[in-house]
């Protein structure tokens, strides 16, 4: 996942594998894995959420359909202040 994410030239990226939280869940009985994805790049600039989601989508391409679940993302661009 970190080597399709670098296609998105991150500053920082932070990728929690949050599986053992989900055990039972009917998405990690079949393989899938749940994550949670903190990521920032100037890519990013003047994409609304929607567009973050579909570039980060794009990049990790089929593993979205094959071993992940869900996924969980804060997608933002240099300079901008996570809320709390």
């Amino acid at each position: 996942m970190r080597q399709r994410l670098a296609t998105l030239d991150p500053v920082s990226l932070e990728l929690i594998d949050e599986s053992h939280l989900h055990a039972g869940h009917a998405g990690a009985r079949s393989g899938g894995r749940h994550y949670r994805l903190g990521i920032t790049s100037a890519r990013f600039l003047g994409c609304r959420t929607l567009e973050r989601h579909r570039l980060i989508y794009a990049a990790l391409g089929d593993l979205m359909q094959q071993h992940i679940h869900a996924l969980s993302i804060t997608a933002r661009t240099p300079g901008e202040v996570v809320p709390d």
